[in-house]
């Protein structure tokens, strides 16, 4: 079954601490990024070794394996989406539905080893990716396909704040499904 997609626009999380995981991108300096992004991969073998891997706690919500496979697909785009705001000026992100490619690559479905193994190394490439930023490159922007404007550093607050709140999801949600 599919979840309902979440349409709210989160880019608050840059500059307002989220009430739910407790991530505050106002105090996250961009040079911390690389370190937030290689300590929550760290967590995440643990969690798609969980049992209950498979199973959504109710269904409005994914399984940490979908969500596992989400949080390796986040960690691909915002690479991508780095690498075009250094090479090309003020750039339209192309649009990524997240929703849609959950159920298209079958997220539940996959094998949570593998995911768990290319999450990591998604998220190991993306952390040395921002910690190569040259200084004098945090300002270039972006644009995401619904107007939203990120330079490299509010970009990074925004992609560091998925992967934490992800994690504080499935952690939450042992305790409803184990």
């Amino acid at each position: 079954m599919a979840i309902e997609p979440d349409t709210k626009n989160w880019t608050w999380v840059i500059g307002t601490a989220c009430p739910d995981c407790g991530f505050d991108g106002a105090t996250l300096a961009f040079r911390d990024v690389p370190s937030v992004i290689a300590e929550n991969a760290a967590a995440w073998p643990e969690q798609l070794a969980r049992p209950d891997v498979r199973q959504r706690p109710d269904d409005r919500t994914w399984s940490p394996l979908e969500y596992g496979a989400h949080v390796r697909d986040v960690h691909r785009k915002m690479t991508e989406r780095l690498r075009l705001v250094l090479a090309e000026d003020d750039p339209a992100f192309p649009n990524w539905d997240q929703d849609a490619t959950a159920v298209q690559d079958r997220y539940g479905e996959q094998d949570p080893a593998v995911v768990a193994r290319e999450l990591t190394d998604a998220a190991r490439d993306a952390a040395a990716a921002f910690a190569a930023v040259p200084d004098g490159a945090v300002g270039r922007t972006g644009r995401r396909s619904d107007g939203s404007a990120f330079t490299v550093t509010t970009l990074a607050t925004y992609y560091a704040h998925d992967p934490v709140h992800h994690l504080w999801d499935v952690r939450r949600t042992a305790h409803r499904t184990g």
